[in-house]
């Protein structure tokens, strides 16, 4: 179980650094998303609220990601101790540590997206204003879809390590690139689920059909892949720095064990 603590522990302090440096990319990932909310974009964010805001949600992005990457790796090794299969480890222990910290995504997501705290002052005054429920929307499709992208995330990094070992610094991104390009409509569409009853600006819809219907309709298909580039850029940021922390992290410890 010691191996279980230690692996949550150094993915901990990765996530807290890749996540802390991704962040302004982050934000504008979530912006190009959902391009009909008013001021969704950097500029807007730095002329109205400053340059810090940049960082803005990243105070729950950190209480949010913490947990459930350090849960997804630490589950993940798990797991594929026991199945080894890395695709299928990934998508069960993806699946498990989203589920764990659901409302959190949804909570981040309103911060992310408001102006000058126009309607939220943290992290407690979003679940103190909104209904269970509300927490909950775009939770099955985030449990197919993170699950879905952590097992992709997983095979792909442990191929590129193989292949080619002296990408080991960016070999998680490389792979989250792949694994992104497969997995991006369940984001998209569990990020507009979420978003109901959060702005008049938010298009109504009924449920998952409606939505698909809608966005094909409205924006064709280009619409499933809005902000695909800004999600590129920040997989590619996030997931090199957390990956190659993690190989450093793991490395030490090996070798402090060993001696």
């Amino acid at each position: 179980m010691s191996s279980f603590f230690d692996t949550f522990f150094i993915s901990s302090i990765a996530s807290m650094i890749s996540k802390t440096t991704s962040a302004p990319v982050e934000l504008w990932r979530i912006q190009r998303q959902n391009s009909f909310i008013p001021h969704s974009s950097l500029r807007a964010v730095i002329k109205k609220e400053g340059i810090r805001y940049l960082w803005k949600g990243n105070g729950v992005n950190l209480a949010k990601g913490i947990p459930q990457y350090s849960l997804n790796y630490a589950l993940f090794k798990e797991f594929n101790d026991t199945v080894d299969n890395r695709l299928i480890s990934g998508v069960i222990s993806g699946s498990c540590s989203i589920g764990v910290i659901y409302p959190l995504e949804t909570t981040r997501t309103f911060l992310s997206l408001q102006t000058n705290k126009n309607k939220y002052n943290g992290i407690f005054d979003v679940i103190k204003k909104n209904k269970y429920n509300n927490l909950y929307r775009g939770f099955s499709m985030s449990l197919f879809g993170f699950g879905t992208f952590s097992g992709l995330l997983f095979s792909f990094q442990n191929i590129i390590n193989e292949k080619h070992p002296n990408l080991i610094p960016i070999s998680g991104g490389i792979a989250s690139i792949g694994a992104l390009t497969l997995s991006y409509p369940t984001d998209l569409l569990r990020r507009r689920m979420q978003l109901q009853n959060f702005d008049k600006t938010v298009p109504y819809y009924k449920n998952y059909r409606d939505l698909i219907q809608k966005i094909y309709k409205n924006e064709g298909i280009y619409g499933f892949y809005r902000g695909l580039f800004p999600n590129y850029c920040k997989s590619f940021l996030q997931w090199s720095v957390h990956f190659y922390i993690l190989h450093l992290l793991e490395s030490q410890l090996k070798s402090k064990r060993s001696s």
